[in-house]
């Protein structure tokens, strides 16, 4: 994750819309119905799906191989299954989403990435037989659409946020703005702060999640001594409770750009590791020396 949040800072928007090539073989922009419906016929695949709805939570070959029925047999293009995936996963990071996405769809890597019955049937502790996977790779590679995944549609994708409340402010103390990238209990806990969990409408508009998922941040937010939510854009917070901006901060992000205030830098796996590196390898390769 740090890898593909390095690629978000450098690239910023631009991992929105396919980074290294466009995607080959697009026929439409939507998802297949039986992936909505957790009905594709492949047990294993079906019972991600249900386990991704009940929970939150997807295993992270799953996630490959919904990822690959889609974009390489379903011939859908990435963005909106991913929209889709990251919506219901409790721990929702777009840059991680999107970008494995392409890395599956072949916009973010050299070749496309399809898993057989055979491979799912491995690390699934699946034994079935006789699905539209159930063929060796050059088999698979010649396949048209499955007639199980020509069915499409648009996820329904909404964030339904809670009624905005007013807050208490203390001019005296410094403001801590915790955010849905930020909800580190120990980020300035030794400071007496105002400490807000600020909830943008605008940033879930264009990265909606679902309602387990913001059930699941504002129980988090409670380990953060004092919190309160504020539901709104961040301009308003600063001009409803006159906070300025020196008495302002936050930790950086690439959704958060629009801040103003005192930006404190986020914890990194690597802390001389920074930048745009095309693969996760190479930025592997230079990261691990570190550790040697």
């Amino acid at each position: 994750r740090d890898f593909f949040q390095q690629v978000w800072l450098a690239k910023k928007d631009a991992i929105n819309s396919d980074l290294k090539q466009p995607q080959s073989g697009v026929t439409h922009r939507q998802i297949p119905q039986s992936i909505l419906d957790a009905n594709t016929g492949i047990q294993a695949i079906d019972r991600g799906i249900k386990e991704l709805y009940e929970t939150g939570y997807m295993h992270n070959h799953v996630r490959m191989y919904v990822a690959g029925i889609c974009c390489n047999m379903g011939h859908s293009h990435w963005f909106h299954p991913a929209q889709w995936m990251y919506y219901h996963l409790l721990d929702a990071d777009w840059a991680s989403n999107a970008l494995s996405w392409q890395w599956v769809a072949g916009s973010f890597s050299h070749k496309k990435y399809i898993a057989n019955q055979e491979n799912i049937n491995r690390y699934c502790h699946t034994q079935q037989t006789n699905t539209f996977l159930d063929n060796t790779y050059e088999e698979l590679g010649a396949f048209k659409c499955p007639d199980v995944l020509t069915s499409t549609s648009t996820a329904n994708l909404t964030t339904t946020l809670p009624p905005p409340k007013t807050i208490i402010i203390q001019h005296t103390l410094p403001t801590c703005v915790y955010h849905f990238y930020n909800l580190d209990c120990t980020w300035m806990r030794d400071v007496e702060a105002n400490r807000v969990l600020l909830l943008e409408p605008s940033f879930f508009k264009q990265y909606p999640v679902a309602p387990h998922t913001i059930e699941f941040v504002l129980k988090l937010s409670q380990n953060i001594p004092g919190i309160q939510v504020y539901v709104g854009d961040f301009h308003e917070l600063m001009n409803q409770y006159q906070i300025q901006p020196q008495d302002l901060h936050y930790m950086e992000h690439p959704t958060v750009g629009h801040y103003k205030g005192v930006m404190h830098n986020r914890q990194w796996l690597f802390d001389d590791v920074k930048g745009y590196f095309p693969s996760f390898f190479a930025f592997w390769k230079k990261g691990e020396k570190q550790f040697r």
